[in-house]
């Protein structure tokens, strides 16, 4: 699926992706290729994203959105910081 991380400031990743996972406000949830059409809130936590079955990269996020539609995420937030 595709993936789209944007901040106010900046684009943080753009790039395919097998998943990711989220922390949402109501608990985390995870996102796979043909999942289907959503959009939901975001809280304070990590969001990990699974470029492929053995690499990942995470982020500690302060908030936002998801939205999933035709294979597609965009998530907006309202900044990341890498803890690779």
């Amino acid at each position: 699926m595709q993936l789209e991380i944007l901040t106010p400031e900046r684009k943080v990743f753009s790039g395919t992706v097998y998943g990711i996972q989220l922390p949402g406000t109501e608990g985390s949830f995870e996102i796979l290729e043909n999942h289907a059409p959503m959009i939901a809130s975001l809280g304070k936590g990590k969001m990990k994203v699974l470029k492929d079955k053995t690499s990942t990269e995470t982020y500690d996020i302060s908030g936002g959105f998801v939205e999933m539609l035709n294979n597609k995420a965009s998530v907006l937030i309202e900044d990341a910081t890498a803890l690779d």
